[in-house]
């Protein structure tokens, strides 16, 4: 299995290297050279198996021969071992023909935890056998961050720093990244908001002689390995509900399009997705794409749903690859466009996006409807992401079952659900005493050269 950049402009890697490396050197991200392909009768005996055995199974043919079968199943066992439900993503029916799919049984509370605590198993067994040492940089709008921190705190060969903005994330989700004590961990409160921190992080990741000297990686969704992770649960919730004897919709509150990506892989393995749902807040530049055909980045709006404001979705880049193609240079022409403002997609671009992609918003009031409503009628509690996804999928619901991804724990967001429901959401026991531990908080300007200097004098030599 061969990587190639989107931009058609880098080396071609091997699983392993393409993971490693992150972002492509031509500023492209990495996509498999081909789709594997699921049979019918493949995807149908993956229906009541583990969730690890399920992640193996349509894992195991991207990675080619980076590990060993063995090596590869027991990296998948640490990663979920530590997961707070033994279906590791559950399944909760809300209405006729709609469920939820819980994805915030991990350590921190999000669905970051089922890519993130597999890439520190796999960055782990990989650096090891190398003899390698790596420093990580990621931008978060929240989730990110505390779930790399959590996956990569106390590992010898790793060094990691989370940008993340500065009073726009909220105290559950900026606490999970500056309590943790470990000296190879660091949080980086950056002025601005997220798309400031993605930007400053591709920065590094453009500036060569920096990423050779600090052997930069990359965790953020521009890592192949974080999608590949995603796709599981597609599989594993379809499954559930009698694909592929029959398709199934998914809606996902997406603002970087990268769970909505792993989806879009999913359906191109063979899942028989029937809808793939786009839902945005009010931060709404993937809806007003998908609608118009105008990519056009505003302003970032602060919201009640902090993981999804965002204007420049990078996991965009690689579906616009597919549409165009695969062609590099269009892909280039296109974010070079983008750095002035936005793009126009072609006709042909946006027919063949509107062929498998639906997409919708919520405004601030309709989320917390949303979040009062669930809460009245099925007793379900909503992080404000999960329900712009709810709110969405509500108005797509069709004769396939609607299957919404619930992306947090709502007691990430206390808050936003105490305004809504009028409870404050209690912590997990064993992150109870979360607002009384110590933080580490690092405040820094949104300037490349300042964050470079300072990642030199904190990296462990």
């Amino acid at each position: 299995m061969r990587y190639h950049s989107t931009r058609g402009n880098a080396p071609v890697l091997t699983f392993e290297d393409a993971m490693l490396t992150g972002l492509a050197r031509d500023g492209g991200l990495y996509v498999p050279q081909s789709v594997p392909q699921m049979s019918y009768a493949q995807i149908a005996d993956l229906a009541g198996r583990p969730y690890e055995e399920i992640a193996f199974r349509v894992m195991r043919p991207f990675v080619g021969d980076t590990f060993s079968d063995d090596e590869f199943a027991e990296i998948i066992a640490k990663a979920y071992a530590g997961f707070g439900h033994d279906a590791r993503a559950p399944l909760v029916q809300l209405a006729p023909n709609h469920f939820l799919l819980e994805l915030f049984h991990g350590p921190t509370l999000a669905f970051k935890d089922f890519a993130m605590q597999l890439i520190g198993q796999l960055f782990e067994v990989s650096l090891k056998r190398r003899g390698k040492k790596v420093t990580i940089v990621g931008a978060t709008s929240g989730d990110t961050g505390s779930a790399a921190i959590e996956a990569f705190r106390g590992l010898e060969a790793v060094d990691v720093f989370i940008l993340y903005p500065h009073g726009r994330v909220s105290e559950v989700q900026r606490r999970q990244m500056t309590t943790p004590s470990e000296a190879n961990v660091h949080a980086l409160a950056m002025e601005g908001h997220f798309d400031d921190c993605q930007a400053r992080l591709k920065d590094m990741f453009n500036d060569h002689a920096f990423r050779d000297e600090v052997a930069l990686a990359g965790v953020n969704s521009i890592n192949w390995a974080r999608v590949l992770a995603q796709v599981v649960y597609y599989f594993s919730a379809a499954t559930a509900l009698g694909a592929p004897h029959r398709k199934v919709s998914f809606t996902v509150p997406t603002g970087n399009f990268g769970d909505i990506f792993a989806g879009y892989i999913a359906r191109k393995m063979g899942l028989p997705i029937d809808k793939l749902v786009v839902a945005t807040n009010q931060n709404d530049i993937l809806h007003r794409c998908l609608t118009t055909g105008a990519y056009r980045t505003d302003q970032v709006t602060p919201s009640i749903s902090p993981s999804m404001d965002i204007q420049v979705s990078s996991n965009f880049e690689r579906v616009l690859f597919d549409v165009y193609d695969r062609d590099g240079r269009a892909i280039a022409q296109l974010m070079d466009e983008l750095k002035g403002g936005g793009f126009d997609l072609s006709q042909g671009a946006l027919e063949r996006l509107r062929e498998i992609f639906v997409s919708g918003r919520a405004s601030e009031e309709e989320t917390l409807a949303t979040m009062r409503d669930m809460q009245n009628r099925t007793g379900e509690t909503l992080c404000p992401h999960s329900a712009v996804g709810v709110k969405v999928a509500q108005e797509d619901l069709g004769v396939s079952p609607m299957i919404t991804l619930a992306t947090a724990h709502p007691a990430k967001f206390p808050d936003a659900v105490e305004a809504a429901t009028g409870a404050r959401p209690p912590l997990p026991l064993w992150l109870a005493d979360l607002y009384e531990r110590s933080e580490r908080i690092t405040e820094v300007p949104n300037d490349l050269a300042a964050l470079e200097n300072l990642i030199r004098e904190r990296r462990r030599a």
